[in-house]
């Protein structure tokens, strides 16, 4: 081993060079052992950026991190195009591959999505105040273009419960369904066309990572009392009530559920509903036990309409006071491009509910194709998602559809159904068709009480306490953000607490970034390593200056003239001009963007060496 004085130790460095030093002169034999030499690097300058370098690297980072368009690079036009293409339109990649066995899982899981979504789909167009065949419409149109476009492998496109929901009650707020049915329905297909512009734009724009902000937790509780809602909204059905509230909290369906028991109530409603309920639920809880039976929650949907339709019809129990669908309209889905508003007061509204729900929407089958994409191990692309949902339901807007998404209930069926790619969704589509074309007057004996219990079987599942006491286990304060949604959706209405989801969520993330969690570092005696105070006592640190100034006073020990601050994780993001202000000297390792801070804002920065220890 070499030994040099500190002064030739530091010339050498100076240099250029790599060097072994000692801390202390060579000891004599009844001297201890010297301390460990260590290495000393000179660390190089970073490279100089101008401001317009900086200012694009940092855009590419945020929004173009997965170099989308990289393998377009070097390639000639017609390839170019050839593969933009293929960017937006999947089908054109996957198409070229695709096989007679594929097809089979397709068909078989598009015929059994198929016989899930017709009656959900019936139920749900009630949620948002509208005629049972825009339900039908909305799983037509939007699955055809999302297959197309879409690149996950299972999601199944539709009508959903909680998007339903929030729509019609932020609607009636707007107009009154009863009263102005056409104004009604055109502020619903301009909601939806603004919903796919956001959606859209979103994807184009490279802005996915805003949905983050709403986070898992405030989602959970805001998807379950969402649920609780719409079941209670179902009462209505249920229990064969004519009279009832238009407001969705708790308080007031109660009181509208008891003020019409005396009168109100129709027993016969009562027993379809409640004997429907318990086999859907059974039927639920088979498939559940024994994933081979995944088809007997699927198909014990339809199955109820058909009896229950059947009951009604033969028994003439609508004469009784068993209220049913009536007539849905035959044929399919006419043009409402004329219907949108373009112009005028509503063109605001609509996009306000529009954006609302498109985001809910959105947050929705995003994370639904996720987790799906985890399952079967492949990637999916959260921004191409984005623009084929937001294309979909812009189409949609024009063909008489409102804001259709991805379906849980719907995707979880198709994926255990064996589904492939995308294909599901067309044959789903085209049972649709000719549903609207030849079905549709079998449905006017279906009561709506068979509806209600459908659509209360399917909205259990978004209850998800399980995920909830995780919640509280992990992180109380995410804890409080999902009550907070869930009461406020519950106590009060969807929008508040969809309100209150979005605030605490913004809430914790503003509070993270001002005030994030900090542990107390403490450097190890006769060691370079630093850990935690309360694991390690005797660790030493130097909290205020000013203590130890007391200290190095009181005790006569010298004066302190040079303070060394360890920098060697602090990024560029949490340095600020209050941190250099009254610097004389800075001897630092930081990693390269507060290298370039430093240099820039500290007059008399300099560069010194690292010093790693030496095997």
């Amino acid at each position: 081993m070499v030994h040099r004085e500190p002064a030739e130790a530091a010339a050498a460095a100076a240099a250029g060079g790599e060097t072994s030093i000692s801390t202390q002169p060579p000891s004599s034999s009844q001297q201890a052992a010297p301390p460990p030499a260590v290495l000393v690097y000179k660390v190089g300058y970073p490279p100089r950026r101008s401001l317009a370098t900086e200012f694009t690297s940092t855009l590419r980072e945020t929004f173009f991190h997965d170099s989308p368009l990289k393998q377009c690079k070097d390639q000639s036009v017609s390839t170019k195009l050839q593969m933009g293409l293929q960017l937006l339109f999947p089908v054109l990649g996957w198409g070229r591959t695709y096989s007679l066995s594929m097809f089979k899982g397709d068909l078989v899981a598009g015929l059994t999505i198929a016989s899930l979504c017709i009656p959900q789909d019936i139920g749900y167009s009630k949620l948002a105040y509208l005629d049972p065949e825009y339900g039908l419409y909305s799983s037509f149109v939007p699955p055809l273009i999302y297959a197309a476009m879409g690149s996950s492998k299972d999601i199944a496109i539709g009508p959903v419960a909680v998007v339903s929901l929030l729509l019609g009650s932020l609607l009636q707020k707007e107009a009154d369904h009863d009263k102005d049915r056409e104004e009604y329905l055109r502020l619903a297909f301009t909601a939806t066309f603004f919903a796919g512009i956001t959606q859209a734009a979103l994807g184009f724009l490279r802005l996915g990572f805003l949905i983050d902000f709403l986070s898992h937790a405030a989602i959970v509780g805001f998807m379950g009392g969402a649920a609780v809602t719409i079941a209670l909204q179902q009462l209505k059905y249920v229990l064969g009530i004519r009279s009832f509230t238009k407001e969705t909290d708790i308080v007031s369906v109660m009181e509208s559920v008891w003020g019409s028991v005396r009168h109100g109530w129709n027993w016969q409603t009562v027993a379809i509903a409640f004997t429907f309920l318990a086999f859907l639920l059974l039927a639920k809880y088979i498939g559940k036990r024994n994933k081979k039976y995944f088809w007997v929650p699927a198909i014990a949907p339809v199955t109820s309409v058909i009896l229950a339709t059947l009951f009604v019809y033969l028994f003439r129990a609508d004469k009784q006071g068993v209220q049913i669908v009536n007539k849905i309209k035959k044929g399919v889905n006419p043009s409402s491009v004329h219907k949108i508003y373009f112009t005028g007061p509503f063109v605001a509204k609509g996009f306000k509910i529009g954006a609302v729900c498109g985001m809910i929407g959105l947050t929705e089958a995003v994370a639904i194709g996720r987790t799906f994409a985890a399952m079967k191990d492949y990637q999916l692309d959260g921004n191409k998602e984005m623009v084929a949902l937001g294309t979909m339901n812009i189409v949609g807007s024009m063909t008489s559809c409102y804001i259709a998404t991805g379906s849980f209930s719907r995707s979880a069926v198709n994926f255990m159904a064996g589904c492939r790619t995308p294909v599901s969704n067309v044959v789903m589509s085209t049972v649709v068709l000719l549903t609207l074309l030849l079905i549709t007057p079998l449905f006017k004996y279906t009561p709506n009480a068979i509806l209600g219990s459908i659509i209360i079987s399917a909205v259990i599942g978004l209850v998800d306490y399980e995920a909830a006491i995780l919640i509280w286990k992990v992180d109380k304060m995410d804890f409080v953000a999902c009550m907070g949604a869930f009461f406020g959706v519950v106590f009060k209405s969807v929008e508040i607490g969809l309100l209150i989801a979005v605030s605490i969520s913004f809430a914790k993330i503003l509070v993270q970034v001002t005030r994030p969690r900090t542990v107390l570092l403490g450097n190890l005696p006769g060691t370079t390593i630093y850990r935690n105070t309360e694991q390690y006592p005797h660790a030493r640190i130097l909290r205020w200056l000013t203590d130890e100034e007391d200290r190095v006073s009181a005790e006569g020990l010298p004066r302190i003239s040079f303070l060394v601050v360890e920098m060697s994780r602090k990024q560029r993001s949490s340095v600020d001009r209050s941190d250099v202000v009254g610097v004389r000297n800075c001897v630092v390792s930081p990693l390269m963007k507060a290298d370039a801070f430093f240099s820039s804002s500290c007059s008399c920065y300099r560069y010194r060496y690292e010093w790693y220890p030496c095997p």
